[in-house]
């Protein structure tokens, strides 16, 4: 497949063609049901999607660890935009855990009338960025990346899949207040996942033991999910994520973004940063 057939471009973003079609996306925006009691995981792509598709099934199942160890992730947390969206959730029974990448502003119409909750994970987009470049050197349905430092002009002009980060954080930032929306940062889960599991507990309503909060804090240590076949895609043939060049779940730490950058692509970074979060009160990812 051609570098021009991996994505396609649906209102002005990339998409990648291997799991997304124009199909998919106007199901997800405009015919898709959303019921109150469905929620929904948003982030940007590598900013702890798959962290939060192993917590929030726990969460679900009192700390049962019986679907994460048994289910695929993208099927016990499916992906509204995917090409299979539509037969994994359309007929799936409440409460429905769902998985987007989508902005505010593309998220299904149903969505904006309803009482459906949000958890929007935020990461260091430096580190997002070089967990980007790593993914893309090994899954062979996305672009090459080039260099790291093509690579970084692409990320902060939002020629990268899904578009700019700063686009994203953008529109759901301001709804940060809105009852059904909870923020996290990849960092408070690395740092405290105690705490966030408490955060998690009261705004999904959902009562958790002390034993369950113990199993669940456990199986989510990096290095424990990581050897769960369930969640680190170890399924995928070797022709679309050859995991010998990079593993798909890879690190899972903060700050290794100062381990790739160059200190004037730093300052590079952090220009454009400024000038794109001017006037806009997120208190993260300042240094």
């Amino acid at each position: 497949m051609s570098e021009a057939q991996l994505n396609i471009v649906f209102e002005g973003l990339l998409w990648p063609s291997h799991v997304h079609s124009e199909e998919s996306l106007r199901y997800a925006r405009e015919e898709f049901q959303v019921r109150d009691d469905d929620v929904f995981i948003v982030t940007y792509p590598k900013s702890g999607t798959t962290w939060l598709q192993e917590i929030l099934p726990l969460v679900y199942s009192n700390g049962d660890l019986t679907p994460v160890h048994t289910v695929p992730n993208w099927q016990r947390v499916p992906w509204l935009e995917q090409k299979t969206g539509k037969s994994l959730l359309e007929n799936r029974p409440s409460p429905r855990l769902i998985t987007t990448h989508l902005t505010y502003h593309m998220m299904p119409k149903s969505f904006y009338t309803s009482k459906a909750k949000v958890v929007y994970v935020s990461r260091n987009p430096k580190d997002a960025l070089v967990s980007s470049f790593h993914y893309h050197g090994m899954a062979s349905f996305l672009e090459n990346p080039g260099t790291f430092e093509e690579f970084i002009d692409k990320f902060l002009e939002g020629k990268v899949m899904f578009g700019s980060w700063f686009d994203h954080i953008k529109s759901w930032w301001p709804r940060k207040d809105q009852d059904n929306i909870l923020f996290l940062t990849y960092e408070e889960l690395l740092q405290d996942m105690r705490s966030a599991l408490l955060k998690l507990k009261e705004f999904l309503g959902k009562p958790l033991s002390d034993d369950a909060i113990e199993r669940i804090v456990t199986q989510t240590k990096f290095n424990n999910m990581k050897q769960n076949k369930m969640s680190n895609y170890s399924f995928v043939p070797e022709e679309l994520m050859d995991q010998k060049k990079s593993n798909f779940l890879r690190k899972g730490i903060a700050g290794d973004w100062k381990t790739h950058f160059t200190t004037a692509q730093t300052e590079h970074f952090n220009s454009v940063y400024t000038q794109e979060m001017k006037g806009i009160n997120f208190p993260f990812y300042k240094d």
